[in-house]
C-alpha cells in the first residue's frame, strides 16, 4: 500500500513571525524555515506505519516554491522513499492545494493519505477536508491513533470534551493532531541518504490546475501589545479592579 503525506515549507516554530513594513504580508526575507510540525508528525506516523508492514512506499509531497525541495528532502530523511514537488511562486491557498493534491492521489492511487491538521503559518485547517471532498474519499481529522487491518483504518481523535474511535474504509484521507506520536531525530546518514532518493518536479499546468488565488489579502498587522501587569495590596482591590477596569466579574 502506497501512503501519500502532503509537507509544508512554513516560518520555524521558534521564530519571531515579523510583519513587513508595508502591511502586506509577513516578512520571510532571511528567516530560517522548516517543515511544519503536523506534517512530521505525518511523516513519523507513515515510516511507522511501513515499519509494521502496513505500507510498502511512502510518497512525501509538498506544493510551493523551489526552496520546498529542502522540506521534502527533511521527509526522506525520516523515512519517505521519494518526493514530489509541485513547483509554483503563486500564493498557493487550501483550495489549490487541494486540488493539486487530488490530482496526484489520481495519479499515484495512494491507500492512505495522511496531512498535519494544519499549518501553522496561515492555521487554516481546511487541505485535508477539501481534498477528501475533491477525491470523494472518507476522512478523520485531529487523529491520535491510527491502525490499519483488513482494508480499514481505525482511528481514534479528539473531540470537544473527549474522544471517539472512527472506522473508514481505505483509501482515505487523514489529518494527524499532536498526539499521534513524536517524530524521530534524523540523523546524518540519513541525511546523506535521502539525497540520493527521487525528487520529481512537477508545474501545476502539468497536472491540469488552476492555482490562481481567490481570497485577497488587504492587511496584515501585527497583534497590540499587552500592557505591563500591576501588583495589588489585597483580595478587595484586586476584585474591586476585575469589576471597574477589567470588567470581566
Amino acid at each position: 500500500m502506497k501512503v501519500l503525506v502532503a509537507v509544508k515549507r512554513v516560518v520555524d516554530y521558534n521564530v519571531k513571525v515579523r510583519v513587513k513594513s508595508d502591511n502586506t504580508a509577513v516578512d520571510t526575507a532571511n528567516v530560517k524555515m522548516s517543515m511544519n510540525p503536523f506534517d512530521e508528525i505525518a511523516i513519523e506516523e507513515a515510516v511507522r506505519l511501513k515499519e509494521k508492514g502496513m505500507a510498502t512506499e511512502i510518497i512525501a509531497v509538498s506544493c510551493g516554491v523551489t526552496q520546498c525541495q529542502e522540506t521534502l528532502r527533511t521527509a526522506m530523511a525520516i523515512g519517505a522513499d521519494r518526493a514530489i514537488l509541485v513547483e509554483s511562486n503563486e500564493d498557493l491557498q487550501p483550495l489549490a492545494v487541494a486540488k493539486l493534491l487530488k490530482a496526484l492521489v489520481d495519479k499515484e492511487q495512494p491507500g492512505l493519505i495522511i496531512l498535519g491538521k494544519q499549518a501553522i503559518d496561515d492555521d487554516c485547517n481546511q487541505t485535508g477536508q477539501m481534498l477528501a471532498a475533491l477525491a470523494d474519499l472518507p476522512q478523520v481529522t485531529f487523529a491520535s491513533k491510527i491502525e490499519l487491518a483488513d482494508g480499514k483504518a481505525t482511528v481514534s481523535r479528539e473531540i470537544d470534551g473527549g474522544s471517539e474511535t472512527l472506522q473508514v474504509t481505505l483509501p482515505a484521507v487523514v489529518t494527524a493532531d499532536l498526539r499521534l506520536n513524536e517524530p524521530r531525530y534524523v540523523t546524518l546518514p540519513n541525511i546523506m541518504k535521502a539525497k540520493k532518493k527521487p525528487l520529481e518536479v512537477l508545474k501545476p499546468e502539468d497536472l491540469g490546475v488552476d492555482v490562481t488565488p481567490r481570497i485577497k489579502t488587504l492587511k496584515v498587522n501585527e497583534p497590540p501589545k499587552r500592557s505591563a501587569g500591576i501588583k495589588v495590596p489585597d483580595v478587595a482591590t484586586l476584585v474591586a479592579k476585575l469589576k471597574t477596569e477589567a470588567k470581566v466579574i
